[in-house]
């Protein structure tokens, strides 16, 4: 099979390499996808780079990378209901501590990992829910019911904060969001009632006049270090910080007290870890949210297979308006 793949860390352009890789056959509990899209992200991006922290060599001697995707199962090992075969599917987890991802022609991988693919979410859509989606729904939903509250979403412009925004107006808050100006006009068009510039000077201010000085209920947070200070200022008593980012600052400095005489609680979204009762809640969200009409993941490029140096590359620039894609 055409895979991309890379042995070391390093730039794009120095390590990635399209190569040809046997086909894996499904083991026991398994099922084997042909795929058709791969969804990048930025964690495969900082995987390859060797970015994450306290990883310093390769867990595998060749990875193949990307975690998302989109296909069709062809083949069940043992155990696996060969009704299945023929299905559409979406793949979550597809390369967390597996060698092989989803940037290639197949991939196999535990059956749970595949997830049926209902007639109204296209593959494209498909290939961006495992992490994009995911990680929108659970931070969104994760505590509870939202109708009726006010949620923040952090860098609503990009396809996590894109999905929350959707989500979280599909499921009846009151939606608060923040972006760059150039967004602002796709952030309110998402559902979002209210849309500020990030940079705001005045950004705490204009957040509680906006809920009458209670507060915040939920924030959902791509960048908790950089604005720890700010959500102790705007956050509601007894509200959650639902944080899934924190690349510019890896090292939050919190002013404790803020956040012990409002009570809020801090929850550290990672959905590679998430549990299965809570990832079957986040899937069965994404997909009546589709059904509805009211999610439709934003996709920024798609790029051929062979191009995925130019793929993570784009990711690396930043300013996207949605998900990047691999086609098979």
């Amino acid at each position: 099979m055409k895979a991309i793949s890379y042995t070391r860390f390093g730039p794009a352009s120095e390590v990635l390499e399209l190569t040809d890789l046997p086909t894996p056959d499904p083991a026991p509990g398994e099922v084997l996808v042909r795929l058709t899209y791969s969804g990048a992200n930025p964690s495969d991006v900082k995987s390859r780079a060797g970015g994450r922290p306290g990883v310093t060599r390769l867990a595998f001697d060749r990875i193949v990378p990307h975690s998302d995707g989109a296909g069709e199962v062809v083949a069940v090992g043992q155990g696996v209901d060969p009704l299945r075969v023929g299905q559409p599917v979406w793949i979550w987890n597809g390369q967390w501590r597996r060698a092989l991802g989803t940037a290639a022609e197949y991939i196999a991988l535990p059956a749970a990992q595949a997830v049926p693919r209902p007639d109204w979410i296209g593959a494209e859509a498909g290939a961006t829910l495992g992490i994009p989606g995911l990680t929108a729904a659970h931070a969104v939903l994760g505590g509870g019911d939202v109708a009726g509250q006010t949620l923040l979403i952090s860098g609503g412009g990009g396809a996590v904060g894109h999905n929350a925004v959707q989500l979280a107006a599909w499921a009846g808050a009151r939606v608060i969001a923040t972006c760059s100006p150039r967004d602002t006009d796709r952030v309110r068009a998402a559902g979002a009632a209210e849309v500020l510039d990030y940079r705001d000077p005045d950004l705490s201010g204009k957040l509680l006049d906006l809920t009458q000085g209670r507060g915040i209920d939920r924030v959902i947070e791509t960048e908790f270090g950089v604005n720890a200070a700010l959500l102790a200022e705007v956050m509601a008593e007894n509200s959650t910080i639902a944080a899934y980012g924190s690349a510019l600052d890896m090292k939050p400095v919190l002013p404790f007290g803020p956040y012990l005489f409002k009570a809020i609680t801090i929850d550290i979204v990672l959905i590679y870890l998430l549990g299965d009762a809570a990832r079957v809640v986040a899937i069965d969200a994404l997909h009546k949210a589709s059904a509805e009409g009211a999610l439709r993941p934003a996709i920024h490029a798609t790029y051929p297979l062979a191009d995925c140096v130019v793929a993570h590359e784009c990711i690396e620039a930043g300013g996207r308006a949605g998900a990047v894609l691999l086609e098979m």
